[in-house]
């Protein structure tokens, strides 16, 4: 992107579009799929609190890998989906990472405690 234009597009006298935008957040060294999502979802603040921390690196994975597991996994069940099992499937979602996360301190405290 020339610098006049992204001026411009900074200056709000030129709208831009999202691959724009996903490449001035790259540029950045934010991850421009979370981020992008996360903003179009409603959620600026954690765009702007994720965009650069490993939080936005997750998302940015998980984004990308998602779709291609819930086909993989759902096959022709996918049709089966509702969306308003959406908000639960979340909340499962991170409990699930929570006692991952929970298992894995765990474990990584066990192995440092002598015997």
């Amino acid at each position: 992107m020339h610098r006049e234009t992204l001026l411009r597009v900074a200056r709000g006298e030129r709208p831009i579009g999202l691959d724009e935008a996903a490449l001035v957040l790259a540029a950045c060294g934010a991850h421009p799929r979370a981020t992008m999502i996360l903003a179009l979802a409603g959620q600026e603040e954690l765009a702007c609190e994720w965009m650069h921390g490993e939080m936005g690196e997750f998302l940015e994975e998980f984004f990308t890998s998602l779709p291609v597991h819930l086909q993989r996994t759902l096959g022709r069940r996918i049709e089966d989906l509702r969306p308003r099992w959406a908000n639960g499937t979340s909340q499962l979602v991170a409990r699930m990472l929570a006692k991952h996360i929970d298992d894995f301190v765990g474990r990584d405290i066990t192995m440092s405690l002598p015997r």
